[in-house]
């Protein structure tokens, strides 16, 4: 997850994709650059936008945002589309990383969280990730119960 610098006035949360962590385990995360409309970034300056229901996709040799939403702008002269497939910005080593990555058995992308960095631009952080399945998801709720009534026990005594 993006953690905000102390002393960065750019630096913002857009959109955050919290169900990606109970669902997926998440083995390794890239920052990538997008390609956006200006109408998409004053929308997203707006803070409309959400990544839930996306994923990254490598085709024909690119990296592709799928799903994702970003609200149309009411003052563009000439709008977006709302749901349309954004290409992701990456270098051609962590493209042929991704790539085979995914080809591994139950690998997926997903989008973690959408933010401007600290020079104003639009950065998404991508997440290589791998299905959970309902016994590890109970397994990762149990920690974390447990976790919090440690912290309780250690604080009253």
């Amino acid at each position: 997850m993006a953690k905000k610098p102390v002393s960065d006035p750019n630096y913002k949360v857009i959109a955050e994709n919290r169900r990606a962590r109970y669902d997926y385990a998440i083995a390794d995360d890239i920052e990538c650059g997008i390609i956006l409309a200006g109408s998409e970034v004053k929308s997203l300056r707006e803070n409309s936008a959400n990544i839930a229901e996306s994923y990254a996709a490598v085709e024909d040799g690119e990296l592709w945002l799928v799903n994702s939403y970003i609200a149309p702008y009411t003052r563009a002269m000439f709008s977006h589309e709302e749901r349309k497939r954004r290409k992701l910005l990456v270098s051609r080593k962590e493209l042929s990383r991704l790539w085979n990555e995914t080809q591994r058995k139950g690998m997926t992308l997903v989008p973690l969280v959408m933010y401007f960095n600290h020079t104003g631009k639009v950065k998404i952080k991508i997440g290589i990730a791998k299905g959970k399945k309902n016994h590890d998801k109970r397994e990762t709720d149990a920690k974390r119960d447990w976790g919090r009534q440690k912290a309780r026990l250690l604080k009253q005594s």
